[in-house]
This record gives C-alpha cells, structure tokens and sequence, in this order.
C-alpha cells in the first residue's frame, strides 16, 4: 500500500537548506494497510475510473484515507448544516460549517505545518520522466513495478473518449500528449494492442492526424532523445545562443525563467544530437506511429508541421524564416570545423549553466521539464557522475498519488503556497483560540521556509535575481522565490507577529522581515506592475518567436496583476506595523503599483488573471491591491467597475462558475451547464466583502453564502470540482487545497462582514 512520507531525507544523495522541511513523497510498502483500507482505495480507484469521462479531476483520496487513519478529526460526527431557499442564514449556521470545514482541514496538515496536496493536471510531465529514465536506462531501477503500474493507470485513466489525450486533464486530444502518452505505456511495458482496445484507439488517433510528424516541437525534441524521431526534423536549438553578448533582447538570459531553464539543456541535447539506445522498442514505434515509412520522411518538411489540434500560437512567417535561416547555418557551418569549436565552447557553457541550477536547487530544478532535462544532460556528459546520482534521488520529490493513479507534479508540490493562503483563512475566522496549534504549526513551516541566502557566485554571470528572504511557492530548496509567494509568506508572518507567542509561536526576526520588504522591493519594473520570478528582462514583441506552438506568453516575465496585487498586500501589512523602515521606498512603490493595476484593467472592469481562473481570480486580486492600496469603492471607479463586473457574472444558483477556457480563449466563459464551482464563489465573494458590498446590498452574498454551505459535505470536507489553476494561458493545473480555503476564508470574512455587520447595525 503508497504511504505519504514528509519532511524525511535518509538518502545520502540528498541534501537541504532546511532539514527537508517541506519534502514530501510516496512510498510502497507491501506490509502496510490492513484489508479494509486496502479495499477502500481500490473502491476510490474503480469509482474515478467509473467515472472518468464525467469527472476529470482526482479527489486526491488517498492522503485522505491515510490522514483519517493517522490523525481522525476530533469533531462529533453529524449531518452538515443546510439552509433552506427561503431561509435567513444565521451566525450559527455559518459558523457551524466554518468549524466543521476547519476541524477536517485540521486532520490534513502534515507535523511539519503544510498541507500536502495534488498539483498535477498537465499530461506532459510524466512522459518526459519515462523517457528521460528510459534512455538513460535507469526506468525499472528507479520506478518499481508499483510504480509503474500507477503511471499506466494515471495515463489511461485520463485518455479522452476519442482515444486522444489533452494537454491537461480536461484539454481536448492534442498530437502533443497522445504521442508521447501512447509512447509512455509503451516504454512501461504495455503492448502496441493493450490496454482493452486503448492503445489501438491512440494509435488510429495519431494516424488519421497524419502521424507523429506532425507533433509540436517540445515533443520533437522528446522523440529525438529516444530515437523515435530524427533530430534533423526538429527547428534549432542552438547552444551558442548563450554565448551572445546579455544586451542582445533575445539573448536567453532575458527570457523567463521558465523558458531559459527548459531551452538551456534542449540547447544542449540539440547540439549533441543525443540520441538514447536504438533497440527494438525504438523500432517498433518507429514503425507504429508514421503514415510512412521512417526512412522515405522528408525531415526538412516536418521541421514545420504541427497538428491542428496543437496549434494555440502558431508561427508567423518571421519565425518560420528565422529557423530556416538557422537550421541551414547549423547544418552547413556550425557543425563543421573550425566552427564546430565554437559548439564545444557553447556546450561547455551551458553545462555550467545546467550544473549551477542544480546545485543551487539541491537538484529539484526550477520545474518538472528542466529537471529532467538537466538530468539527462548530466547523464550524457558522465553516466557515473554524482550529479546524475542527485537527481535519480529527487524524483520521487514530484511524483503524486492519488486515486487516478501516480503522476508528475507541475512542481515539487505548492507547500508554501498553501500554507500562506490558509493561514489567512483561519485568521478571517476569529476561530483563533479553537486552531491555535493549526496556526503555529503553519507560523513554523512558514519560518522555516523563508530562502535565506542569495544563491552562490556572480548573480549576474548565471542570470540569476537575489533570493535572499524570499520565498518560494513551494520548498526552499527549490531556490526560486516568487513575488507573490514572497509578499504573501510576509503578509502572514506579520500577522501572526501580532499576536500571543504562547498561542502561535515565537514571531519571526526582524531581520528577516527586512530581507523579504527588500526582494519585493527589488522585483518592481518601471511601470510598476511586478513579475513572477525576476524582472522583465526584455520586450513583448519577442512572443514573436514563441517556439512552442502549444503554450502562450512565454518568453519573457510579464508583470501579473496577482504579482502586483500581493506585493502592495504584502508591504501595506508591513508597513503598518514598521512605519519607518524604507517608508518612502515603500509608499512610492505602492503607488506606482496602483497605477499599474489601474492601468491594465479591462473596459468591462475585470482584471486578467494569469495563474488562476481566470477573470474573477485576476478580479479578486485587483480589488484586493486597489484596497490595500488606499482606494476604496467610493473613491475608485475601478473598484466600482470591478464590482459590478463581479455581480454581473453571478449564476441563477448564487454562486460563480468559471470555465478554464476563459484563459485560454480570453473570454469570459461559465462552466458547461452554468455550473457554480466553490473556489470561484470563494474568490468573488471575498472581493465584493472586501469592496463593502454587505452595505450596499448583502443580497448577492447571502446567495453566495448558501451554495457554500450547502456545498459542505458531512466530514467537513467541500467536493473536488473542475481544475481552477493555470500557466501560459493554455496549460491548466490542479490547486486541491483550494476547495477547503476558499470555502472557509470567504465563509468567515462573510461572518464577520455581513453577518455580525448587519447584527451591529441591527443594535
């Protein structure tokens, strides 16, 4: 049976900034679980598989079932609260439920302090994996029988009724995901007819698509590694794009660093041409999944084709232009001497670039697709080096399980992320005294996790922005503070800073206040508006040359109004309690950040949200920041606007339901059926209580108020509903934490600001 292990780090290949505070992973035992519990996640497991094709989205039972088993909630078992239509919501109702949610959420926080949860979705990640252990010849050593057996059920579990897969897990069939799933099954052993009939549907998928020359370019890349495809069918990656001098705008080091991380060791491998061992698998796909035969492929052709399912950003014709010109440049100059010394100087580079992401991420990486990648160069530069020993160690680091079965994370988790957001819940319920331990346990995790030191070596020569008293959205030994993560980590431990040490811990050092005000302070642009991770480092107009066909808005850092919004959040909570410290710096910065906010808000008065779905996340947060900010309903017509954006928005059933093809379209678009879904009514609620709808009309939040509580299921728990994160506009994410906290945080703020609100007034 999978247990879920956290904090521990036994492997001598494993090191830490913290003591692996954080860390979590899975693990088979064979001897643990008794028969019911063995027969309660098979039944989870037959039920979502039942259920696939209505229901994509895991509930993430099995940290459930082993949480209940571990630590039972205290709370008295009962049937949840439910209030009628025509029915006034009492205080007590409210705060029955807000009990009940927090005393089950209570049960899913690890000793650590964080809340383990799933942050998959993307199907491209796990693909990956297997190949890059495949052709390094590390699969059955590194993923047990277990292990790949859960794989195999994630993959099927999630392939469409057209035999196809998306790019996530409610995406549409894409070459992209139904190439490399197919291949993946493949590599982990399934038959070319498994699979009941699954794998021959893939396969006539691909087929009557024209094969997988025309998968996009990451899997181009993917399929070249293992030998499936020819490298010369693939658009350039170059490596001596490194060697270029920083004040060039495409130069890598100005891209996002998400994009640089990924393109760094595809450099590489491009410019070795590696190739994995050619065997008999290798030919066998080779053989399955063209139109034709391997050897007659016109690779020049299929350099430019991609699926029309694929195609998100298509390339216009300079991109198309610019490849061609480097693609004949690289065939006929660079791989010739004496230029070819020149190659060797600029794979020389990125190695070095590639070693110093992973000896200052402890070997996590920035994300799931570079940590592969640099794993598979170090593989290819020394199989026997330690390097490639440290990264087979931090696999299992982004491995999930759950009841669909096992797959790769967008992250290493979104620990901190979480932390920081429930904490704030659990404050706006003034339920305090009753979840003191909740909240030190979550103040150390917290504490625990701020980065606090800048990575090593010249920050400049690696590209790298200072990290000291940052955070990171997940782990610090992931190394990449985050804006947001930052501003809202600083937002919360000067709260708890406030209140009896004897209840939730000792306040964090001043000191280390300082360092996160000065990192946010550091990551505003000009405009005012803040980033993810660095500065913006270059312009708009390079998403000309965005290569992915699949993925928008990836080459640079663009500023967000979330990152914007948290940073004033962040440094308003500080700068109240430290009205001194850098008090011009700050004030101005804020400033600025309003005006950023102000400016980029849409003509219907919605904010586009960018990490979230989708107007209201990005809504929420716009209202927060202008609050934060000094403005208010009365004051703000952008408030005003955004409000009643909001309120137009809201269905027949109280509540908000928005799809996530509102990021990917970039029009407002409700779930199929003008469902409700519970972290939207969460996020438009607690933007209108912020904005003082209680006093202009409490009616749309009474609504609102009543989906959620009648939403509540009898443990306490809220159901798992459609997948609410996204990236790159076109890629979602799972955040399934989501559906406790913002159930909870809007349901208190709505106790305490309309309901006890209206009870005062009453007097």
């Amino acid at each position: 049976m999978w247990k879920l292990r956290v904090s521990q780090g036994d492997d001598p290949w494993i090191k830490s900034t913290n003591n692996h505070i954080g860390r979590q992973y899975w693990e088979f035992d064979p001897n643990h679980g008794t028969l019911e519990e063995k027969a309660e996640v098979e039944k989870a497991r037959d039920e979502f598989h039942k259920n696939r094709f209505q229901v994509k989205h895991s509930s993430d039972l099995l940290v459930r079932l082993q949480f209940a088993k571990e630590k039972p909630c205290g709370m008295k078992p009962g049937v949840a609260t439910k209030v009628g239509d025509e029915e006034e919501i009492s205080e007590e109702a409210v705060a029955s439920t807000i009990r009940r949610a927090l005393s089950f959420f209570s049960t899913l926080q690890a000793e650590d302090g964080h809340w383990p949860s799933d942050y998959g979705g993307p199907l491209f990640l796990l693909p990956g994996l297997v190949i890059g252990l495949y052709v390094t010849g590390a699969l059955s050593t590194i993923l047990s029988a277990e292990h790949q057996q859960e794989m195999c059920r994630y993959v099927y579990n999630h392939q469409n009724g057209d035999g196809g897969w998306g790019l996530h897990i409610e995406g549409h069939s894409i070459m992209f995901c139904t190439a490399l799933s197919y291949i993946t099954l493949r590599l982990l052993g399934e038959g070319a007819d498994g699979g009941a009939g699954a794998m021959d549907k893939a396969r006539k998928w691909i087929l009557d698509r024209g094969g997988i020359t025309c998968i996009p370019s990451w899997g181009k890349m993917w399929l070249s590694v293992l030998g499936v495809y020819d490298w010369k069918g693939n658009n350039p990656l170059p490596p001596e794009i490194w060697l270029l001098p920083y004040f060039i705008p495409m130069h890598p080091g100005r891209m996002w660093c998400h994009s640089r991380m990924v393109y760094l060791p595809m450099s590489y491998l491009y410019g070795k041409r590696f190739v994995g061992p050619i065997n008999s698998m290798v030919l066998s796909l080779r053989r399955e999944l063209y139109s034709q035969p391997y050897h007659q492929i016109d690779w020049n052709q299929a350099r430019s084709q991609c699926a029309k399912e694929d195609l998100y950003y298509p390339h216009p014709l300079i991109q198309d232009i610019l490849w061609g010109f480097f693609h004949k440049l690289d065939e006929s100059l660079l791989m010739q001497w004496p230029f070819s010394k020149l190659r060797r100087n600029a794979l020389t580079t990125v190695m070095q670039h590639i070693h110093y992401e992973d000896e200052n991420t402890q070997y996590i990486c920035l994300g799931p697709v570079n940590k592969v990648l640099n794993m598979v160069c170090c593989w290819v530069e020394d199989p026997n080096s330690m390097a490639y020993k440290c990264h087979l160690s931090r696999i299992k680091d982004y491995l999930w399980m759950a009841e669909d079965g096992m797959k790769m994370q967008g992250y290493n988790g979104s620990q901190l992320w979480d932390v920081a957001l429930t904490v704030q819940a659990v404050l706006a319920s003034n339920f305090v005294d009753e979840y003191g331990l909740m909240l030190k346990k979550a103040h150390d995790f917290i504490k625990n996790t701020q980065v606090r030191s800048n990575s090593s070596g010249n920050l400049n020569l690696w590209y790298r922005h200072i990290s000291k008293g940052g955070w990171s959205f997940s782990t610090p030994d992931n190394g990449w503070p985050v804006s947001d993560c930052t501003a809202e980590g600083l937002k919360v431990v000067v709260r708890l800073s406030q209140m009896p040490s004897e209840m939730v811990g000792e306040a964090i050092a001043v000191d280390h206040l300082f360092d996160a005000v000065n990192l946010i302070l550091s990551l505003q642009n000009s405009n005012g508006g803040f980033a993810s991770y660095e500065l913006t480092r270059s312009y708009a107009w390079l998403e000309m040359i965005n290569p992915t066909e699949i993925f928008g808005d990836v080459m640079i850092d663009y500023q967000y109004v979330e990152c914007t919004s948290a940073a004033i959040q962040g440094l308003r909570s500080f700068s109240k309690l430290y009205a001194v410290h850098r008090r011009e710096e700050i004030e101005a910065c804020i400033a600025k950040a309003v005006n950023f906010i102000e400016g980029i808000q849409h003509p219907d008065g919605s904010w586009h949200g960018s990490w979230g779905v989708c107007y209201t996340y990005g809504t929420w947060f716009g209202i927060k920041g202008l609050l934060a900010g000094g403005r208010t309903y009365q004051n703000s017509s952008s408030i005003r606007r955004a409000c009643d954006f909001l309120l137009s928005k809201q269905l027949h059933s109280g509540g908000w339901g928005e799809s996530y093809r509102s990021s990917q379209d970039k029009v407002y678009t409700n779930l199929e059926g003008n469902k409700s879904h519970l972290v939207s009514t969460g996020w438009a609620m607690l933007a209108l209580i912020g904005a003082g709808q209680a006093e202009r009309d409490p009616t749309p939040l009474h609504r609102a108020a009543m989906l959620l509580i009648n939403s509540q299921m009898e443990d306490g728990d809220f159901p798992q509903q459609e997948i609410i994160g996204v990236f790159n506009s076109n890629c979602m994410i799972s955040y399934s934490a989501y559906r406790n906290i913002f159930p909870i945080w809007a349901l208190a703020e709505y106790l305490n600001h309309v309901i006890l609100l209206s009870r005062s007034h009453s007097l």
